[in-house]
């Protein structure tokens, strides 16, 4: 089975855009036992704190967002937190998704960021939520 990083941006899109978007996709998708999320303590963290602010007010209301955060750690492979991750991206918050998806070997990111996308031989390699859905639909049929 295929073990992915999900980027918290894809996450967020996922809980707030469109039904049938690629984002929800891939989400319903893992709910199918598709593939293997891996999480981390500073990810699920990092997801609940972006839901938490103003703008999603509306989305995270009656507890939609903490419900969410809370099925993504409930079903997820749970990792601890890397220690230092070393530096991989121009924005160093980000190079814990690396470690994370090393630590658990994670086959790939996904990622909607260019700054993670454009990096030249990433490992894993960091695809687009299009291009992860390509792949999980190769490994079905």
């Amino acid at each position: 089975m295929i073990r992915a990083v999900i980027d918290p941006g894809v996450l967020i899109s996922a809980f707030i855009g469109r039904r049938d978007s690629g984002p929800d996709r891939i989400m319903r998708a893992w709910s199918e036992g598709a593939f293997e999320l891996l999480a981390s303590p500073h990810l699920l963290s990092e997801l609940a704190g972006v839901l938490a602010r103003p703008k999603f007010t509306e989305q995270a209301a009656g507890g939609r967002a903490d419900a969410y955060v809370a099925a993504i750690a409930g079903g997820a492979v749970l990792l601890d937190d890397p220690a230092e991750p070393e530096p991989v991206t121009a924005d160093p918050d980000d190079d814990y998704l690396f470690a994370l998806a090393r630590s658990g070997g994670a086959a790939l990111i996904d990622s909607g960021d260019r700054h993670l996308i454009e990096i030249p031989r990433p490992v894993p390699p960091v695809v687009t939520p299009r291009s992860f859905l390509t792949r999980l639909a190769k490994r079905s049929s």
